[in-house]
This record gives structure tokens, sequence and C-alpha cells, in this order.
């Protein structure tokens, strides 16, 4: 029986198993276009075996365990076996080079790692150990996450919260608009589950819904398992959706299924949500703004999102919103500031490796360093982060604005802008764009006049940059900094 303050994840899983042992529970499709499934009782029995094969090689309450493995059975019952033994999962980017992963198992400091080389022995290791339920333990903390840059002290995101269990961490995003949803829920998981939005898809698993999660995301793998397997909702990012909406013949594949779904990670192009507003319908759209920290939620439906177009919507579930000037004073609506959010969960986190915690104001609101500025109705509008902001001949332009002014040209198939250094200007707008397959332009002049025609002059590009593909990480990430040193800074 779930109280007030949750059950242990261990124990949930168990309750799920009583209940309905057969129910699919979790199904993981392969990149060889192979599919592995689990009901709800092998899931408490893998969850029960892999804590047990953990706990062998040294690992106990408290301890942390780094999963740096592709999306698979092994990464689930891994982190579902460390909240067995009350440990702490945390998944790792597997594609790390070297001298940055050893960084960052550094600060992780975790007692087991389950990578690509022991994964295949441990899943032996457990497949002899006895299934049945271990003793009920409680996770001090529920997970971290990482967040590594190419340069400084990676940082490890760690959620406070004991490893427990309640029924609003597992509620639907579009129960809270009033949608329908049909329980279970069929969630595909085409993110890494070593970022935030594919492993907190576990929330899901614990509610009781059936998870089918993409080892690796293919656009067209996607679109084939939402029709095969009855998905009805999932999360992703904008560079996922465009590629789902450029599958040939999307138009004629059946969506049908799908009752929601969920924008986050980036800044959504309103050419694209008008595009999904098609496929599915406004209502079906949901954007939502938040960070890993947990300092606050804004979401936005789509036939919401018509009426205040640009908007990522206004304070979700108790978050409060605040814009603030550079030294933390409330400045008028319409005016750009520091995004400042309160909520229940505020301060739920902690970063491992000494990096220090996000500016707050002493009433509790914090920034995650996003600029933005709310309407007379309280609705939310976002900039760019205060990082990324070019200043380009005294004029601040914010790099997310362009792209989305270029990312409307139809042969555009993805752009990244940034800021070069420049005699003249100090800071040059450089656009990076990624030309969509069998096309040949826009040439760099069509690019500069398209930005010209919708936003004002100084804000278009000087110099524009044609690349085969832009370097995002499976997650769609991709690092400007990493752009710009790339470039002479």
């Amino acid at each position: 029986m779930t109280t007030a303050v949750g059950v242990p994840i261990g124990q949930r899983l168990s309750d799920l198993a009583a209940a309905d042992p057969h129910r699919l529970s979790v199904v993981v499709v392969r990149q060889d276009g192979g599919r592995e499934a689990l009901d709800r009782q092998q899931v408490e029995d893998g969850a029960n075996r892999w804590g047990r094969a953990l706990a062998a090689r040294g690992l106990a309450a408290g301890d942390r365990v780094a999963l740096l493995v592709h999306n698979s059975v092994e990464l689930v019952l891994g982190a579902l076996g460390a909240w067995k033994v009350g440990a702490v999962p945390v998944p790792v980017r597997w594609d790390l080079p070297a001298w940055e992963r050893e960084r960052v198992l550094a600060v992780v400091a975790a007692r087991v790692v389950i990578d690509e080389g022991t994964a295949p022995a441990l899943r032996a290791e457990a497949a002899a150990f006895p299934a049945d339920p271990l003793p009920t333990v409680t996770s001090p903390h529920s997970f971290g996450i990482c967040s590594s840059g190419s340069t400084g002290t990676p940082k490890v995101i760690v959620n406070t919260r004991p490893g427990r269990w309640t029924a609003e961490l597992s509620t639907p995003f579009a129960e809270n608009f009033g949608g329908p949803v049909t329980h279970p829920q069929v969630v595909l998981v085409p993110a890494p589950m070593y970022h935030t939005n594919g492993f907190m898809t576990l929330n899901s698993l614990l509610g009781g819904d059936r998870l089918v999660i993409m080892e690796k995301f293919d656009a067209v793998a996607a679109v084939d398992a939402i029709e095969r397997e009855g998905v009805t909702t999932f999360t992703a990012t904008p560079t996922m959706l465009q590629r789902l909406a450029a599958v040939p013949g999307i138009d004629g594949r059946d969506l049908s299924r799908v009752e929601w779904i969920l924008q986050g990670a980036a800044m959504m192009p309103a050419a694209l949500l008008r595009r999904w507003f098609e496929l599915l319908a406004p209502e079906k759209v949901i954007m939502a703004y938040g960070m890993t920290e947990q300092l606050g939620l804004v979401a936005i439906r789509g036939d919401e999102w018509l009426t205040h177009p640009g908007s990522v919507g206004r304070g979700f579930r108790g978050t409060e919103l605040r814009i603030l000037d550079e030294n933390q004073n409330p400045v008028p609506a319409g005016t750009y500031g520091d995004v400042y959010l309160r909520s229940p969960v505020t301060g739920a986190y902690d970063y491992l490796g000494g990096a220090p915690l996000l500016p707050t104001t002493p009433d509790g609101f914090g920034t995650a360093g996003d600029m933005g500025h709310l309407d007379e109705q309280g609705y939310l509008y976002l900039a760019d982060r205060r990082v990324d902001m070019i200043i380009t001949g005294g004029a601040n332009v914010f790099p997310a604005e362009v792209e989305g002014a270029l990312s409307e040209h139809p042969d555009i198939a993805d752009v990244v802008v940034v800021g070069l250094s420049d005699p003249a200007w100090g800071r040059r707008i450089h656009a990076i764009v990624e030309r969509r397959p069998g096309t040949t332009g826009p040439t760099e002049q069509e690019c500069i006049e398209f930005v010209k025609a919708r936003l004002a002059s100084y804000k278009a590009p000087k110099t524009v940059e044609f690349v085969a593909e832009l370097p995002r990480s499976a997650a769609t990430k991709i690092s400007r900094s990493a752009l710009v040193a790339e470039r002479g800074g």
C-alpha cells in the first residue's frame, strides 16, 4: 500500500509483479531489428538477481553504480537491481573518449561499473542467483545524472530524495491538462537513458506502464515501433521530432494510438511544432521546460500555445516563476532577465565533484542560467542561456532565435548558431547548417536573407558554413563551446 512518503522502489517492483505478473513491462528494440521482452515477473526476478550479483561484487546500500551501456535490458535491470540493494544508479554516456570517461568515473566514485565489457559477465552471474525478493532497502538518493563538458570539472547531479516511489512520480503530464490517458501507457523511449528524459521513464515503469526502449534512436525504426507496439506516448527532443517528421510517408503512417507527446531539452521551432499539430493534434503536443536539478517545471499544451505562440508555458505542478536582473532584482513584464523558479522539490539535488550549486535567492528561487521574459499573464518566453548570448556590434543576439528562423527553411535539416571572434563586430554571428538530403540549397546569401526577412537585420548571420552532419550526441545535444574552439574561438 502506497503511503504519503511512498514505498521503496524494490518493494514497488514486487507489488507490481504480485498484482499482474504476466503483464508486459519492458520491450527493448535492438538496432538489428530484434526484440527482447520482459513481463512484470521477469522484471522483478531479474532485478532481484541483478541486485544479488551486484552485491556479490561489493555493492552495498548507499554506494553508487555507474551504468555505461546502451539502452538495454542490462541497463534497466542494473538500475533496478541497484535500487533493490539500496544503492544509487548513475547512468553515464557510453561513448565518451577514454580521457573523459576516466574523469567522469572519478567523480561518480562508483563501487561497481557496468559497461559493455562487464555487462555480459554480470548478466551471466545474475542468472545463477535466486530470484526471490530481496529484503526491502531504501536508497538514500534516487539516482545521479552526469553533465560533463569538454573542459572543467564534470558535474554529477544527484537527486537527493530517497529511492521511494510515489504515484505523483508516475503521473502523466497529459493528465494535468485534463487530456485522455489510457492506462497502462505504452511509452516509447527514444532517448539514451543516460539523459534525464530517458532515465526518468523508469518512473513510468514503476507506475505500471510498459516501456518500449530503443537501443539507439532511428527515426524509421521509431515509427515502426510506434505502429507495432501500440505506443501511446513518448518524450523527444526537437531534433528527434524533426527526423520523425521527415520519415518518408509519415503522413500515411498509423499514429492513431499516440495520445500525447512531450517535447523537452531544447526550444521547439514554430514550424516544426505546427507540423506535429498536423500529424497529431495541438491538444496532443505538450512542451516542457525544466532541468535535472529540479528547480521547477514550466509547461504548455499545443492548443494553449496557439494563443500564446512562442511561449513555453506557465508554472507547472506548483512551480513559481520570477524574472530577475543580474542583481536578483525583479524586472517588468516583457523585459528579458534571468529565469528563476521555485517548486515543492526545489533544492532536492546536489553535485558530486565539488561544483557550486546553482544561484538562488534568499527565499529559495533558483536559476540554471537561462534568460527569458514573462508576459502580463505569467507565460514564460525563453531566449537562451546567458552564457550562449552573442554580443555583436554592441547588440545582444540569442542563438536559439536565429536557429529558429533558419530551421523554417524547407531545405535546412539542422542548424547551430555560434559567435566567433571578429575584429569588426567583437563576435560574429556564424551559422553552421546541415542541408536536407537531396537538396543543394540554400546558399550562404540565401540563408542570410532568409533570416533578415524574419528577424531584425543585425541578428542575421554574417557567415554561413555548410556541413554534412552536425556532431550531435545520441541525446541530440551539441557542444557550442567545442564548435567555437574548432573554429578558432
